[in-house]
């Protein structure tokens, strides 16, 4: 009996600490890519890659033009610099997802990634870096495929059996910030999160609490996938309420 008020009171630690490190878990903390697939036509793709994401004080070795090595330098695409709220500082890879559809739209299949952290949260802000020529503007035709539907964020909120749509360029981004190869698009200004209930309907979620959050590339290389029908997008740097997810999920349970 003399053990027992030490036993409780290392108990009653034991539990501060794990609700301790169980709140300092919550909140965004990656992208989970998958294949959607299910008549194994093998024709989409969603992985992470390293050397392909929006660089931020990336390290570069040119050459003088006898051949000699310069200094080293650093290249950063403004769309990602710290003037711009810059990447993600656990990926020290450059990574990107690579998100593909090889072929027609009507195929039963998509390129997936699955937000982890979401649950819970009151969503404000959503958005990502995606690979194109900023000069062009997300609705160009060159770079990454940036339709009405793809990429899109498919959004599931608790309380509430319909989904929420918030494709590339429908609605319009509340702020674009072009770089050389990558635009920064965002969605929500604190208080409007707009976003099509059911595909239809516009209607403000801010605020809201998230049950799910997916980001869907499912638009090919046919009409369906103009102006640039190239069914290929990179993205970088997700955003959810202002925290970013730049690299895969392999150290995330």
């Amino acid at each position: 009996m003399k053990r027992f008020p030490f036993i409780v009171a290392f108990l009653m630690t034991t539990v501060v600490f794990l609700s301790v490190a169980a709140a300092a878990d919550e909140g965004f903390k990656g992208a989970k890519a998958r294949d959607f697939d299910p008549f194994h036509t093998n024709l989409v793709n969603a992985s992470w890659i390293g050397g392909i994401g929006c660089p931020t004080n990336a390290r570069i070795q040119t050459f003088d033009t006898a051949g000699n090595p310069t200094v080293r330098g650093s290249y950063t695409d403004d769309a990602c610099s710290t003037a711009n709220g810059g990447g993600d500082p656990r990926d020290k890879n450059n990574e990107g997802l690579l998100m593909a559809k090889t072929g027609p739209t009507p195929n039963d299949a998509a390129a997936v990634a699955d937000l982890q952290g979401v649950k819970g949260m009151e969503l404000t802000e959503l958005g990502y870096d995606i690979r194109k020529p900023g000069s062009d503007g997300a609705a160009g035709s060159r770079g990454s495929h940036c339709g009405a539907g793809a990429p899109r964020f498919d959004i599931t909120l608790q309380g509430d059996s319909n989904i929420y749509f918030i494709g590339c360029n429908s609605p319009a981004a509340t702020a674009s910030t072009p770089g050389d190869g990558f635009i920064r698009l965002r969605w929500g200004d604190g208080s409007t999160l707009n976003a099509y209930q059911n595909g239809v309907t516009l209607t403000n979620i801010s605020g809201r609490t998230v049950k799910s959050i997916s980001i869907v590339f499912d638009e090919g290389q046919d009409a369906s996938g103009g102006p640039d029908n190239f069914g290929l997008a990179v993205l970088d740097n997700i955003d959810v309420n202002g925290t970013l997810v730049g690299r895969g999920n392999a150290d995330v349970n």
